[in-house]
């Protein structure tokens, strides 16, 4: 999800941590004083990221020392779900191989310190390209050009990682992935389901049926898209981090490029679309979604013919995704004012989705 443009942030991209959201920084700075040598003494510092709508991710200070703190949100969570110790894990083997994946410090297993498990990692100082340019840049059409081939070129990147030598093939099960993905997308839209809304009974039917098969499995990010990236504040075009990890698997690359069409939102697209996914991408100059395509396919060698499923279904799987968010916020399990709309942004997006469907396979 976007930053709410309403929120001011600091210089780095934080607030003040949201009511009912904050952390016990004594607690913290016992646990880190335990667990990270050589650490400063003095009072943990505590400023929160706005953006982001499932784990929350806290800035954390301790004289110059600085890092992120990563812990679930608040409320009953679904099984499996926001494992701090698998994301931590993770990351502690992708790092050496992909060191654009922050590095992992210390997992916390005890919920006495702060009520969950939470994992702390270095902090990536960059740019986050959301609705907007950071003032002082002129987004020139060519500025956003290279901006797209960089995030083009960084998912290639990453499905070139050779898994097994990374000591990664436990985190997935790569057969049967994109049907396991399909039954469980659609089995999560039906236990946070609000309303009845038509679309839903077409898309999941068309999804079962349409199934292609897979390529050969590879890491993937699972929410691959440009605000996922640190871009260097000297050079937008240059990225120095890749952030938000907490689905990261072995699977389908596909899937990941599905997932980084559906939000890369062009000019031409329609007003509610733009709505649910305000980002830079509408700008002069960035490559369009069949742009993005080509320019994977001749990068990775991968086959791209059957991309326009994985499309339809990153549209409903961003709709799940928001519907799981709203049924919180409809539970009042969060207090977040940015999620009372999200019953429309579902709508609008199930709509666009069924739009998408290739009109030969209606």
């Amino acid at each position: 999800m976007t930053q709410d443009k309403n929120i001011q942030t600091s210089g780095r991209g934080t607030i003040p941590v949201r009511p009912g959201e904050e952390l016990d920084a004594e607690a913290v700075g016992r646990f880190l004083s335990r667990h990270i040598p050589n650490l400063e003494n003095g009072p943990i510092e505590v400023e929160q990221f706005p953006s982001g709508a499932s784990n929350l991710t806290y800035w954390i200070r301790s004289g110059s020392w600085e890092a992120v703190l990563r812990r679930p949100p608040f409320g009953p969570l679904p099984p499996k779900a926001h494992d701090m110790k698998r994301e931590s894990a993770f990351l502690s083997r992708l790092h050496p191989v992909f060191p654009l994946a922050p590095k992992p410090y210390v997992f916390c297993e005890d919920e006495s310190v702060i009520g969950s498990p939470f994992y702390v990692m270095e902090h990536r100082k960059g740019v986050v390209l959301d609705a907007e340019f950071p003032a002082g840049v002129t987004p020139t059409p060519e500025l956003c050009r290279q901006i797209s081939h960089t995030v083009v070129d960084t998912l290639v990147e990453l499905h070139t990682i050779d898994y097994r030598a990374a000591g990664l093939a436990e985190f997935g099960r790569p057969e049967g992935f994109l049907e396991r993905q399909v039954r469980g997308w659609i089995d999560r839209y039906h236990r946070a389901k609000t309303d009845d809304f038509p679309e839903v009974a077409r898309l999941t039917r068309w999804l079962t049926d349409h199934l292609p098969p897979s390529p050969s499995p590879t890491v993937i990010h699972n929410d691959f898209k440009l605000n996922n990236l640190l871009l260097d504040p000297a050079d937008l075009t240059r990225v120095v981090g890749v952030v938000d990890w907490e689905m990261a698997t072995i699977g389908d690359p596909l899937f990941d490029l599905g997932v980084s069409l559906g939000y890369w939102v062009q000019k031409d697209d329609p007003e509610p679309l733009k709505k649910v996914i305000p980002t830079v991408t509408q700008m002069d100059g960035f490559i369009t979604r069949d742009e993005f395509i080509q320019r994977y396919a001749a990068k990775s060698g991968r086959d791209v013919s059957s991309v326009h499923f994985y499309l339809v279904f990153a549209y409903f799987k961003l709709a799940v995704i928001l519907q799981q968010i709203y049924v919180r916020w409809k539970r009042g399990q969060t207090q977040d004012p940015r999620f009372a709309g999200f019953g429309d942004r579902v709508r609008n997006i199930l709509r666009h989705a069924v739009e998408c469907i290739p009109y030969r396979m209606r």
